[in-house]
C-alpha cells in the first residue's frame, strides 16, 4: 500500500461534486446537533446546576461540537461513501485513471474529515457569537476537530467497505454511535458513570474527542493531552489500514 498525490485528486473531485448541493448538506449537517443543542441546553439546563464550573449550556455545547463532527463523518464515510463505491461505481472508474485504491481510501477518508471539519466549525462559531468561547486558545480546537473527523471518517470507511446495501449502517449507528455519544462526556460528565462504564467509555474515540475539544473551547490546555492525540492518531491509522484491506477484498479481489 502505497499513497500518492492521488489522494488529494479525489478529495477535489468529492468537493466539486458537493459544492452543487453544498448549502442544504451543511444545513442538514447542522440542524440536528443544533436543535439538540438549544432544546437541552436551554430546556433541560434550566433545571440543571453549573457543571465543571460553567452552566450546563456552555458544557453541551462544547461536546456537542465533538459529536457532530463525529456524525457528520460517519455520515460521509457511509452513505456517500458507499454510494460512489457501490451504487454510482465511482471508485471503479477512478481505478481506470492512475490513480490506486490506497488513494481512494485516502482520498474519502480527508474529505470525510473536511465536511466533518465544515459542522464542527460551524458549530464552535455559533458557540463562540453566544459568548462560551471567547479565549484565542479555541482556535486550537479546529485542527483537533479536523483529527476527530479522521478518526471517524477512517472507522466509517470499514463499514462501507463490508456492507452489502445502506441497511447495514442502521447496526453501525445504533452499536455503535449512539452508545458513545451517551457514555462519552456529551451530556453529562463520563466520571458520573459507574466506574465499570467509565473503564469502557475511556477506549472510545469520542472520550478522547470530547477530552480534547472542551477545554480548548474553553480556553484550557487539555488534560492529557498528548495521549489524546496520540490515541485518535492510531485509531486513525488502524481504521484506515483495515478499510483499504477491505475494500481491495472487495473491488479487486
Amino acid at each position: 500500500m502505497e499513497l500518492t498525490w492521488g489522494m488529494l485528486a479525489v478529495w477535489r473531485r468529492n468537493c466539486f461534486v458537493w459544492r452543487k448541493l453544498a448549502l442544504p448538506s451543511l444545513l442538514g449537517n447542522l440542524a440536528d446537533p443544533l436543535i439538540y443543542l438549544f432544546g437541552l441546553g436551554y430546556g433541560l439546563g434550566a433545571y440543571l446546576p453549573p457543571i465543571a464550573g460553567v452552566p450546563y449550556f456552555a458544557f453541551l455545547a462544547t461536546g456537542t461540537v465533538a459529536a457532530a463532527t463525529m456524525n457528520a463523518a460517519s455520515f460521509e464515510a457511509l452513505y456517500s461513501a458507499f454510494a460512489r463505491m457501490q451504487v454510482q461505481r465511482t471508485w471503479e472508474g477512478i481505478l481506470n485513471a492512475p490513480v490506486s485504491l490506497a488513494d481512494i481510501v485516502a482520498g474519502e477518508c480527508l474529505w470525510a474529515a473536511t465536511k466533518a471539519s465544515i459542522s464542527g466549525v460551524a458549530i464552535l462559531i455559533v458557540i463562540a457569537l453566544l459568548g462560551y468561547a471567547q479565549s484565542p486558545w479555541a482556535v486550537l480546537a479546529v485542527p483537533a476537530i479536523f483529527l476527530v473527523g479522521l478518526a471517524f471518517g477512517a472507522l466509517g470507511l470499514i463499514a462501507t467497505a463490508r456492507a452489502p446495501s445502506y441497511d447495514f449502517f442502521m447496526y453501525y449507528f445504533t452499536l455503535f454511535i449512539t452508545p458513545m455519544t451517551l457514555v462519552c462526556g456529551v451530556f453529562f460528565p463520563a466520571e458520573r458513570l459507574p466506574a465499570a462504564v467509565q473503564a469502557v467509555a475511556a477506549w472510545l474515540p469520542l472520550y478522547h474527542a470530547v477530552a480534547l475539544v472542551r477545554p480548548l473551547i474553553f480556553g484550557q490546555w487539555p488534560a492529557e493531552a498528548v495521549w489524546h492525540v496520540i490515541y485518535l492518531v492510531a485509531v486513525t491509522v488502524a481504521a484506515f489500514a483495515v478499510a483499504y484491506r477491505l475494500a481491495r477484498r472487495r473491488l479487486l479481489g
